[in-house]
């Protein structure tokens, strides 16, 4: 039980769980039709869509008189497929990109909605603030009864709608992932990718409706987008991204409501909105994947850039090094400082060759003069300098060859991508290479082995 869980922090009761189970339903369906928003680039027709609704809504109210009954979701479930089929007629007569279809559509529907639910506040008691924002708190008060069993209605809700959805994505995943990685594949292959992509509207706007009850149309879109957003750092797979979205939803659904009963008393303050909490749970998941993603996230991106600055200082090294020892220059392939600086024009020889040495790809060999030592390369160096020899020359043949560039503008070009060359491009590179195994100027490209 999450009671035992959480021990004496907060005092925890079954309305509690049915609390943080409407949230956990509520952003699981998001989640799972969210991601293919995310992946299709169009992320705000959740916003568009949550906030277009608003019409169905007040016309079911102004008609029944009353918040209950299925009259309030069909309306607006149907104004949420119309608003996606009516963003896809702007955007393609209109000739217009696809964001500000979606903002003509959707402010004029949500102006509309404004102004009828304000017509019907006069009559019944609804305000447009709860439908903004909703109240996940009060779920456990509207209670139904199912097959003998009885729970909230926005719990049953939002059960069906999960079963709907999951039963969609899966029994229409090869097509769903075709069509929204690569349409133009998906018709080649027979797969209509205009019905996939109104199924995913469609999926869309019934899920916005069926939670909008629970987080309010506003919050709805934190559940809509930034669990895409957070899986989309991680992952690329469209399985594993489906799985992290949901994962993270359920995340922030369990410690949402915990921060916002728990977090507030602390500093004498009452509990909070559960939905605002949820959303800012969210918000601080994709902080964390955002900064420590291992591919994607900033920490990573800054030790790789650091990497990549460490091995382009080395590399001039180890190639001035190597290319030394290739011309017989010095009997033992050696170099100084200052014979350095004057080949590289480089004003910081010495922290170069230093990094060289710190990382065991240089040794001293011997010192002609006081701070005037001659530096050789160990084992490990002569393998790494001929690795960036042998990428120069393979870019200046490629250059040569198939860029027919002249000899003078051939070493810039290499100098520069050989430090990011990979594995698998060198060798796309010395495919090419025919005859005989020398650079433009007859230089031999060194073996790999």
């Amino acid at each position: 039980m999450i009671g035992n869980w959480v021990g004496n922090w907060v005092m925890w009761t079954s309305l509690d769980s049915w609390i943080v189970l409407a949230g956990a339903l509520a952003g699981a369906s998001c989640a799972l039709v969210g991601a293919f928003l995310v992946l299709k680039k169009v992320s705000m027709m959740g916003d568009a869509i949550s906030h277009a609704v608003l019409p169905g809504i007040a016309v079911a109210f102004i008609v029944t008189g009353s918040r209950a009954g299925g009259a309030m979701f069909i309306g607006a479930a149907v104004v949420g497929v119309a608003t996606a089929v009516l963003v896809e007629v702007v955007r393609h007569y209109g000739r217009l990109e696809h964001g500000a279809s979606m903002g003509v559509v959707f402010t004029v529907l949500f102006a509309i909605g404004l102004i009828l639910i304000e017509r019907a506040a006069r009559h019944v008691d609804i305000h447009p603030e709860h439908v903004l924002f909703g109240a996940v708190e009060l779920v456990p008060l509207h209670l139904v009864t199912i097959i003998g069993i009885t729970l909230p209605r926005g719990v049953a809700i939002l059960l069906i709608v999960l079963f709907v959805n999951v039963a969609i994505v899966t029994a229409f995943f090869k097509e769903l992932r075709l069509a929204t990685f690569d349409p133009g594949l998906a018709t080649t292959l027979g797969i209509n990718a205009r019905v996939m992509h109104y199924l995913v509207m469609t999926l869309t706007a019934l899920t916005t409706v069926a939670a909008f009850e629970v987080v309010g149309s506003i919050l709805v879109i934190a559940m809509l987008i930034v669990p895409g957003a957070t899986a989309h750092l991680l992952t690329r797979r469209l399985l594993p991204f489906l799985l992290v979205s949901v994962a993270v939803s359920l995340l922030a659904a369990v410690l949402g409501h915990l921060a916002a009963i728990g977090i507030p008393p602390l500093f004498g303050f009452e509990d909070t909105s559960t939905s605002g909490a949820m959303a800012s749970v969210l918000g601080l998941l994709f902080l964390v994947a955002f900064l420590a993603a291992p591919e994607q996230g900033v920490v990573a991106r800054a030790g790789n850039l650091v990497s990549l600055r460490i091995s382009i200082l080395t590399q001039d090294v180890l190639g001035l090094l190597a290319r030394a020892a290739e011309r017989g220059d010095n009997p033992d392939g050696s170099l100084s400082i200052g014979e350095f600086r004057s080949l590289r024009r480089s004003p910081f020889a010495g922290r170069r060759i230093a990094l060289a040495v710190a990382l065991g790809l240089l040794r001293l060999r011997a010192m002609v003069s006081a701070g005037a030592g001659r530096y050789r390369l160990t084992p490990k160096g002569r393998d790494a300098a001929l690795e960036v020899l042998r990428s120069h020359r393979l870019w200046e043949r490629f250059f040569h060859d198939e860029g027919k560039l002249e000899l003078g503008a051939l070493h810039p070009a290499a100098d520069l991508l050989e430090h990011y060359t990979t594995r698998d491009l060198e060798d796309e590179l010395e495919e090419r290479v025919v005859g005989e195994r020398t650079d433009p100027e007859g230089k031999r490209i060194p073996d790999r082995s």
